[in-house]
């Protein structure tokens, strides 16, 4: 997805049993849309900074939202039911929904998990990239790209960031669909 992109809208069931759309979310300055998983060695690592990334912020400023686009048939792991034990055991602080159909994953050109997209006051793409730069080590970060970016969002200011792309383990797709299927 290109950056200046409107963000495409959805509407998908969360594991608090709640149905979210994108338009939930209008209140925020700042809202980052990241495809995940339960399964993903890059997306499990990656769940502690994400939490700790909501917690730096109030949500007018920013909102997050996790959306889980795998074939749970082929990995039984990241079943909505699943999502929801993991969702309370890691006590998320943002929403975690379900794209059971694959459709909002598409539409977003999302690749791995997790893949972040993170969107200004206008809900247009302002950064799409890596998370920070060493998945598997917290304390080894020198780089932290989603953060800055959504820093950089709440100024107002366009974001300035290299264009990297986000590591983690590549979408699981229906065999019936591919990414790019309608």
């Amino acid at each position: 997805m290109r950056v200046g992109t409107s963000a495409p809208s959805f509407r998908l069931e969360g594991t608090d049993g709640a149905w979210w759309s994108l338009d939930d979310f209008a209140s925020s300055s700042v809202l980052v849309v990241l495809f995940t998983c339960n399964h993903c060695p890059y997306a499990k690592a990656a769940e502690d900074r994400l939490i700790a990334l909501q917690n730096e912020y109030a949500p007018e400023q920013l909102r997050l939202v996790a959306i889980n686009p795998n074939d749970s048939e082929r990995y039984p792991e990241d079943s909505f039911e699943n999502m929801v034990v993991r969702a309370k055991e890691r006590q998320f602080n943002f929403p975690y929904l379900i794209d059971r159909t694959q459709q909002v994953a598409r539409s977003y050109h999302a690749v791995c998990t997790p893949d972040p997209f993170v969107f200004g006051p206008d809900r247009t793409l302002v950064y799409n990239g890596r998370i920070d730069d060493h998945w598997r080590d917290a304390s080894k970060v020198t780089r932290t790209d989603l953060a800055d970016a959504v820093r950089q969002a709440l100024t107002g200011a366009p974001v300035e960031f290299e264009t990297l792309p986000a590591v983690g383990c590549s979408i699981k797709w229906k065999p019936s669909s591919g990414p790019m299927s309608a």
